[in-house]
């Protein structure tokens, strides 16, 4: 079968790959899980692996199968699956594997304290853009089918449940905390899907980005009852006046300076949510004094966050089935742009690299 693949350590080496079908037998217990795969979503983290800016292929292998946004439908399980994945089943397969800490050890592996890290079509762990692929049941989470068209999303809406879930536990040192009012840092895929999980929890949401009012995203912004500030318009510190002050600022620019903003604007007894993985050296100069006051004086929290466990999966899964019912067809603007194959792998990494309209680029890899 094929599957798109990299030479990690090897700039721009993606290509098509042929691979073995896998069969549930490789997977020991009796637990193993064969998934056709349908759609796999694509990011900035697939085009950076294609730079090799990162990644590297299993043990043995020269090359990395590509991938980590997954959705498919199960063909065949073991005799030790759950009834609750059998055949025909829409999944989504989570994406870190355990390595070595204690914390792996309880199912953490999004909090290991181990260097060496192991995520499927990211590091060290064959990914899903592929035609087949097989997993531990433990890895599988189902979806209802009326989340056919939208499945796909779950995965990049894991890094906002993370990261909020991550927030309302680190508040209960309060006993008490109801936070009101949101913001959220970039309007990119990962900030639009922020959004939507905090609008679904009664929160206002303010969303902060450079790009000027109106477009698409924008649009989606305002379709969800949230406010859409622009960076030419006003600093965080004065949408913070506006529409403060922010109990839970969730940062999903890519743009690390915009971090120290955040966290002047951020209200007291508020959690600054960090989730954009940022290369390069950019150095910024920071109101240093001001920052260190508001947090000490505010019992303010910064944390970071690495998605996702199995039970942010799960949560996922019931918001994506929330939005639908709440914000009927909001999902499916999201995808916005569709590659038909896996042979046109070219083409995805064009629209990647180019289309700055995109909102998610998805592989139909199978209908």
């Amino acid at each position: 079968m094929k599957a798109i693949a990299v030479y990690p350590g090897k700039p721009y080496s993606m290509h098509l790959e042929d691979v073995p079908m896998p069969a549930i037998a490789n997977i020991p217990g009796g637990r193993g899980v064969l998934v056709k795969v349908l759609r796999v979503g694509v990011d900035g983290t697939d085009k950076e692996i294609n730079a090799a800016e990162y990644g590297n292929a299993p043990a043995g292998e020269a090359f990395l199968i590509t991938g980590h946004e997954n959705f498919g439908q199960v063909v065949e399980v073991g005799p030790h699956v759950p009834d609750t994945i059998r055949s025909g089943a829409y999944v989504v397969a989570t994406v870190r594997r355990p390595g070595h800490s204690i914390y792996d050890a309880v199912g953490l592996q999004d909090m290991t304290t181990d260097d060496v890290y192991y995520e499927r079509g990211i590091n060290l762990r064959h990914g899903y853009l592929t035609e087949y692929y097989v997993e531990d049941a433990d890895y599988i989470v189902p979806l209802p089918g009326t989340l056919r068209e939208v499945g796909v999303l779950l995965e990049p809406l894991t890094v906002a449940e993370k990261g909020v879930h991550q927030a309302y536990e680190i508040q209960r040192r309060l006993k008490v905390w109801q936070p009101r009012r949101a913001a959220v840092v970039g309007a990119g895929t990962i900030g639009l899907l922020a959004t939507l999980a905090m609008r679904l929890r009664g929160l206002e949401v303010t969303c902060y980005s450079r790009r000027l009012p109106p477009y698409r995203n924008s649009d989606l912004i305002t379709e969800l009852g949230a406010h859409y500030v622009s960076s030419q318009q006003a600093t965080m510190i004065e949408a913070s006046g506006m529409f403060g002050p922010f109990d839970l600022i969730f940062e999903a620019s890519g743009f690390s300076p915009l971090v120290f903003e955040a966290a002047q604007a951020l209200g007291k007894n508020g959690v600054l949510v960090l989730s954009s993985v940022t290369g390069g050296d950019k150095k910024a100069e920071v109101n240093a004094d001001a920052i260190n006051q508001g947090f000490v004086l505010g019992n303010k929290v910064m944390v970071g966050t690495v998605n996702a466990s199995h039970a942010d999966f799960v949560s996922g899964v019931n918001d994506l089935v929330k939005a639908e019912a709440f914000y009927p067809g909001w999902l499916n603007q999201l995808l916005t742009t569709r590659v038909g194959g896996l042979e046109n792998f070219a083409e995805m990494l064009r629209h990647l690299t180019e289309d700055k309209e995109a909102i998610k680029v998805y592989v139909e890899v199978a209908s």
